[in-house]
C-alpha cells in the first residue's frame, strides 16, 4: 500500500466512476483498475462494487476512505510544513468565505493582501457554511471566513468583527420612519429570508424564534442571494435583513427602500476566521486575521487585532 493507492481509491469515490477517476490521476483506466484491485487483494475486503458502469463504496470501503483521506491529508501537511519551515508566508492561501461575506468584505480586503501579503496571494472559495468545513478539516483549506462557530476541537475560531443587521423595508412601510426597529416588532410572517444552506437565514430564524413569545410561521418565500431579497422587497412581498458591510456602498438599496437598526438580541452575528489548530502555515492565517481586522470600515465593531 502507498500514497498512490489512497489517491486512487479517493478519486474514484469522489467521482463515482474509473474512467474520470482515471483522468484526473493522469492515468489510464486499466491502469487504476489494477491498482485499485491490488491494493483490495492486499487488504483482503472489497473497497468499490462495480455495477455495469456505475461505482458503489462498499460498507468497509467507507471506514477505509476516512483513513485514505486522512493519511493523504497528514502526507500533504508533511509537505506543507516543510514548505512553512523554510517561509510560512510564501504561497497562495486557500481561504473560504459564505455568499452572504464574500461580495461585501473582500473588497476591502483584497487591495490590502495584495500591498501588504505580497507573497501570500488569496484563493477564495465561496460556498455555504456546511461545505467550507469539512475542506478545512481535510485541509484542502487554509482558513475559513464563516459567521458561526463550528465548535470542533481540531480548529480554531477566532472572532474577526461583529456585523449588526438592519432591517430593510419600503418607505411607506410603518416602520420606515423609526429611528430603530425593535426585533420583537419584525412581523415574521412579512420577513422574506433566504434560501436553505444560508447561515443568515438560519439566524433571522433564531432572532424572530427568539424575540416574538408566539410561535408566528414564518414567510414561505426563498431567495439565493441578498440583491435578490431587496428586488423582491422593492416589489411589495414584503421585508428583509440585511448584514451591515452588504449596505455599505451608498448605491446598495433602490431609492424606494430604507435601512433601519435593530434593536435586541440576536441582532447581528459575529464573522469569524475558522483554520486548523494543526495548519502548518498558523503564521500566515494570523497576518490575515489581523489584515481583516484592519480592513473594516469604521462602521463595523472590530475585535481588536
Amino acid at each position: 500500500m502507498n500514497l498512490r493507492d489512497l489517491h486512487y481509491i479517493i478519486a474514484v469515490a469522489n467521482y463515482g466512476h474509473f474512467g474520470r477517476a482515471a483522468d484526473a490521476c493522469h492515468i489510464s483506466q486499466p491502469t487504476l483498475s489494477g491498482q485499485i484491485l491490488k491494493l483490495e487483494d492486499e487488504l483482503g475486503v472489497r473497497i468499490f462494487e462495480r455495477v455495469g458502469k456505475s461505482v458503489c463504496v462498499t460498507a468497509a470501503g467507507e471506514e477505509i476512505l476516512v483513513h485514505a483521506r486522512r493519511a493523504v491529508a497528514a502526507a500533504e501537511d508533511i509537505m506543507r510544513c516543510a514548505r512553512a519551515s523554510r517561509d510560512p508566508m510564501e504561497g497562495a492561501l486557500r481561504v473560504g468565505v459564505i455568499p452572504t461575506l464574500g461580495p461585501y468584505l473582500m473588497p476591502f480586503v483584497l487591495p490590502r493582501a495584495r500591498k501588504h501579503l505580497p507573497a501570500t496571494p488569496l484563493m477564495l472559495v465561496e460556498d455555504f457554511t456546511d461545505r467550507l468545513i469539512e475542506p478545512v478539516l481535510s485541509g484542502k483549506l487554509d482558513a475559513v471566513i464563516i459567521a458561526s462557530d463550528p465548535e470542533k476541537p481540531q480548529l480554531l475560531s477566532e472572532l474577526l468583527f461583529e456585523e449588526p443587521f438592519f432591517l430593510i423595508v419600503p418607505r411607506d412601510h410603518p416602520l420606515a420612519e423609526r429611528e430603530s426597529v425593535a426585533a420583537e416588532e419584525i412581523d415574521p410572517q412579512t420577513l422574506l429570508l433566504l434560501a436553505d444552506g444560508h447561515c443568515l437565514r438560519d439566524q433571522a430564524i433564531e432572532l424572530c424564534r427568539n424575540a416574538r413569545s408566539r410561535d408566528d410561521q414564518l414567510a414561505d418565500i426563498r431567495a439565493t442571494s441578498l440583491q435578490t431579497l431587496v428586488h423582491m422587497t422593492v416589489a411589495g412581498y414584503g421585508t428583509t435583513l440585511m448584514p451591515a458591510l452588504a449596505l455599505h456602498d451608498e448605491h446598495s438599496l433602490p431609492p424606494s427602500l430604507t435601512a433601519k437598526p435593530l434593536t435586541g438580541p440576536h441582532t447581528g452575528r459575529g464573522v469569524r476566521l475558522v483554520s486548523r489548530a494543526s495548519n502548518p502555515r498558523r503564521k500566515a492565517v494570523e497576518a490575515l486575521a489581523k489584515l481583516i481586522k484592519s480592513s473594516l470600515p469604521p462602521e463595523i465593531p472590530h475585535v481588536a487585532a
